[in-house]
C-alpha cells in the first residue's frame, strides 16, 4: 500500500478475548468513521496479528504533520463518546506514535503487514536512513510484497495528555517505524528475515533488538466511505 499524506499515527495494542467482539463493532462502526470524519485524515487501517490472538495494529494516514495538532483532532481525543469511554480501559500496552512520513514506495492496499520497531545508533540516524530508504524502494517492486515504508517519531512539543489517554493510562512510543505490506505472506515474512534483519541493518547503524510484527488485514476505511454512509 502507498501511504496517503506526510504523516501518520502508528499504534499496537491488546484487546482480551471476552472484549474483541464488541472492540470490532465499536471500531468498525464508530470510532473509525468518527475518525475518518475529522480534516486532513486520510485512511484507517485496522490489522490483527496472526501471532498474538489479542494483538492489534492501527495506521491513520494524515494529510499533514500539522494534522496532530489541529483542533478537529484535538478535540476528539478530548471528547470521547460514551462508548469510546468504556472502551479505552480495554487497550493494552498500547503504543501510540506520532510520526513523519520520510519514505513511501508502493500503491494499493494489500492483506499481509509486517511492522518494525527499531533504533538508530546515535550518530549514525543518517546511515540508516539511507540505507532503509533505498532497501524499502526495492523491496515494494518484489514479487509478493506491495508497498514499504519508513516513518520517524516525532511527537508534537505541545503535546499533552488528551482525555483518551487518561482514561487508557499512559501510552508508549516506538522510535522508528518501518511498514512492509504484500499479498503474499510468505514474501514478507522473507524479506523480514533477510533485507530488514537484524543481522543485516545492524551494519548500517541499527540499536539491538528491533520488535517485529506480524498483521493480517481486518478493515480499511477512508473519507470517502463515511461520506458515502
Amino acid at each position: 500500500m502507498s501511504l496517503l499524506g506526510k504523516a501518520a499515527v502508528a499504534m499496537w495494542w491488546s484487546v482480551r478475548a471476552e472484549q474483541r467482539t464488541e472492540f470490532g463493532d465499536w471500531h468498525s462502526h464508530e470510532h473509525f468513521p468518527e475518525r475518518m470524519s475529522i480534516p486532513g485524515f486520510r485512511r484507517g487501517s485496522r490489522w490483527s496479528s496472526t501471532t498474538d490472538a489479542e494483538g492489534f495494529f492501527v495506521l491513520y494516514e494524515l494529510e499533514h504533520y500539522e494534522v496532530l495538532t489541529s483542533r478537529g483532532y484535538l478535540d476528539r481525543l478530548n471528547a470521547p463518546t460514551p462508548w469510546s469511554t468504556r472502551m479505552m480501559p480495554h487497550h493494552l500496552g498500547m503504543i501510540r506514535s506520532q510520526c513523519r512520513i520520510v519514505a513511501s514506495f508502493g500503491g494499493g492496499v494489500a492483506t499481509s503487514l509486517a511492522t518494525i520497531r527499531l533504533s538508530p545508533e546515535a550518530g549514525r540516524e543518517t546511515e540508516l536512513r539511507t540505507h532503509l530508504s533505498e532497501t524499502l524502494g526495492a523491496l515494494a517492486q518484489q514479487p509478493g510484497q506491495t508497498g514499504a515504508h519508513l516513518l520517524l517519531t516525532d511527537t508534537p512539543r505541545t503535546s499533552a495528555p488528551t482525555t483518551e489517554q487518561q482514561i487508557r493510562g499512559k501510552d508508549g512510543a516506538a522510535d522508528w517505524i518501518v511498514l512492509l505490506s504484500g499479498y503474499d505472506e510468505d514474501a514478507v515474512e522473507r524479506a523480514v528475515a533477510d533485507q530488514l534483519s537484524p543481522s543485516t541493518l545492524q551494519p548500517y547503524g541499527v540499536c539491538d533488538n528491533p520488535v517485529i510484527g506480524r498483521y493480517r488485514l481486518a478493515f480499511t476505511m477512508t473519507p470517502q466511505d463515511v461520506a458515502a454512509n
